[in-house]
């Protein structure tokens, strides 16, 4: 039997030294925008920007080579554990979704998950026809590359949303929900196209092997509900009225990331594996629960986030043709899906400012867009330029979603169902901020029959 030799000491260290560095810029750029009234989430996703060649890179060349070597393998062993934390914080995710809610409202969902995808892909394929060449990866025509761009610009971030939701407290608001719900169908259909143009990137077009990635991701939803989540239900509630309550924390753990390996078995996204074993988990023994979301929302997302930022190069914008492709890809990106979500939601009824509200939330890219560069520039798809494009459009619409959500939602009346949400969201974190109450003698009903506060009241957690 071959022996595998262990990890060096010097690797070691170095890894030691960039997870420190890494989390320490994280949680000072990520209070240092609490400050300026955004979500820790905006100064995490910059974090790594500023680390990286664009900044630290520029400036101190030889300290950023330092701690962070050009060389594949000890940079492997960072994006691993950022990895296990994107797969948990999306697993968790999904688990606080509201899915009695969400069944009652599946065409509101369906209505605006389609136009706030479709409008954006069409958009992305568009502008991916005609951008310079520079942008196209070596191992990518020009029309999957368009493609590509077209799904990087078409998906929500479930993770951005949730933890900007969750800092903003609207996790238990109805519009809070619908774009959760309307980010993961985006998503998925993100996901399903993403592992059909890695294919056809890789071993070409092959129309045996779109078919069974299809099938396969169409039946992973109906097999987490009906036989796993039973399963998992049995399995936590004898782990929470046992001797080991604890065992509780492992377990979810073992869902979501065996649910993650499941799917990248079958050649699908991991994530798309973690967020379906999150549905599967539910909003069980949530306050057991408490401790693990508080460190992969502190500590394992913001490393995933900053980590992202390091293969962002920002000095390639000082090239014209690559600036202004940048921003027309931006304003493309920003206005397909903020239109697009806006439309959706109008069709099924939907008041203008929950329209407006959702186009804010599901605008935010963040975790999911970045993912898909990484991929596209690991397949070969994206270049330097068009990796650093894409992700500086994460980043800028993540930044923009938390004010133009906060502005909305406060013209959003509040329900009595939302605050017996809350009280379970408030079980996921014991210390998020209470809001005043929400049934009081001020309470109206607004033109869709919904009990909510009177304007002037006030509306909880907005």
């Amino acid at each position: 039997m071959t022996q595998v030799p262990l990890l060096g000491g010097d690797a070691l260290m170095i890894l030691l030294v960039q997870v420190a560095v890494v989390v320490a810029a994280a949680l000072v750029l990520g209070r240092m925008a609490q400050r300026f009234g955004l979500p820790a989430i905006v100064g995490e996703l910059t974090a790594g920007v500023l680390l990286g060649p664009s900044l630290l890179g520029a400036v101190a060349p030889a300290v950023q080579q330092y701690i962070f070597p050009p060389d594949a393998s000890q940079q492997h062993l960072l994006d691993a554990i950022g990895q296990v934390g994107i797969l948990l914080l999306v697993g968790l995710s999904a688990a606080q979704l509201d899915t009695g809610f969400l069944r009652r409202r599946a065409t509101v969902v369906g209505g605006v998950a389609t136009g706030a995808f479709v409008l954006p892909l069409v958009l992305g394929v568009g502008i991916g026809l005609v951008v310079p060449e520079s942008f196209h990866g070596p191992e990518a025509s020009p029309a999957v590359f368009a493609a590509f761009l077209g799904v990087a610009l078409s998906v929500s971030a479930i993770p951005v949303i949730a933890k900007t939701l969750a800092e903003l407290t609207l996790l238990h608001r109805n519009v809070g929900q619908l774009t959760l719900a309307s980010g993961a169908v985006d998503d998925a259909l993100g996901w399903l196209m993403l592992s059909g143009l890695s294919a056809v990137a890789t071993v070409g077009l092959r129309a045996d092997r779109l078919a069974l990635t299809i099938v396969v991701a169409v039946a992973l939803v109906p097999v987490a509900w009906f036989v796993v989540r039973p399963l998992a239900g049995r399995v936590l509630d004898r782990l929470a009225s046992s001797e080991y309550p604890a065992g509780v924390i492992p377990a979810a753990v073992i869902l979501i990331i065996g649910g993650a390996a499941a799917t990248q078995a079958l050649e699908l996204e991991a994530v798309l594996g973690a967020f379906v074993a999150g549905l599967a988990l539910g909003g069980t023994h949530a306050r057991l629960l408490a401790p693990l979301r508080t460190v992969v929302f502190s500590v394992l997302a913001p490393l995933f986030l900053a980590t992202a930022g390091l293969r962002v190069d920002l000095t390639v914008l000082a090239r014209a043709d690559v600036f202004w492709a940048a921003m027309a890809i931006l304003v493309l990106a920003i206005v397909g899906k903020f239109v697009g979500a806006y439309v959706g939601a109008r069709l099924v009824r939907l008041e203008r400012w929950e329209a407006l509200a959702l186009g804010a939330g599901l605008n935010a890219r963040g975790a999911v867009e970045i993912v898909i560069a990484m991929i596209g520039l690991s397949l070969g798809v994206l270049t330097t330029e068009s990796y650093t494009v894409v992700v500086l459009v994460a980043v800028v619409t993540s930044v923009l979603a938390p004010p133009l959500l906060r502005a909305t939602m406060a013209r959003v009346d509040a329900t009595v169902e939302e605050e017996s949400r809350r009280e379970l969201d408030e079980e996921w974190d014991p210390h998020a901020a209470r809001p005043q109450p929400v049934a009081d003698a001020s309470s109206t009903t607004d033109r869709s029959g919904r009990q909510g506060m009177s304007p002037d009241a006030g509306a909880p957690g907005a």
